[in-house]
């Protein structure tokens, strides 16, 4: 029997060499969203109160056919709390490709882009992840799976910087 702790925060970080407005584009606009990780575009409605959600790609949809299950079109909702471009973006965030993580309660994430004032060029992406109530998406998102599912945040991110700094992403 194996046993995981998974904290309710879970922060995430990378350095990048991007410009603050290149990372902010590659997390909100569905263009850059779709090319890394999951290949799942991510739409916001960039203002308190607007809406959030990603889209299950075709790929996607596909491999969890040949898996045995259908995934909804919308995998992940939620809605802006707070929008600050390119630094700041708060949301709350539901996975609901899951009954289970479906039924959990919303989560709250935050993005925080921040240029290195000793490496030029370079920025630190610290996402913080509150998910207080929700184990199994807390369990999911910290996942550190290397098949061809992918993995949780930190493989994610580890996309988006290699994205940001070859112009291509690793997963695929």
């Amino acid at each position: 029997m194996t046993t995981e702790t998974v904290t309710t925060t879970q922060v995430y970080r990378v350095w990048i060499k991007a410009t603050p407005e290149r990372i902010w584009a590659a997390i909100t606009d569905p263009d850059w969203n779709g090319r890394y990780a999951y290949q799942a575009q991510s739409f916001f409605d960039l203002k308190p109160g607007g809406s959030f959600h990603a889209a299950a790609s075709k790929d996607m949809k596909e491999y969890a056919a040949a898996q045995g299950f259908d995934l909804p079109d919308t995998i992940i909702d939620g809605e802006v709390i707070e929008c600050d471009p390119p630094r700041r973006l708060v949301q709350t965030w539901r996975m609901l490709m899951d009954p289970t993580t479906a039924a959990e309660p919303f989560t709250r994430l935050t993005y925080e882009i921040e240029e290195t004032k000793t490496q030029p060029g370079v920025c630190r992406l610290t996402l913080t992840h509150e998910l207080p109530g929700a184990p199994a998406t807390a369990t999911m998102v910290a996942s550190t799976e290397d098949g061809a599912a992918g993995g949780g945040w930190a493989w994610i991110l580890s996309d988006l910087k290699t994205l940001l700094e070859t112009g291509s992403p690793f997963a695929g």
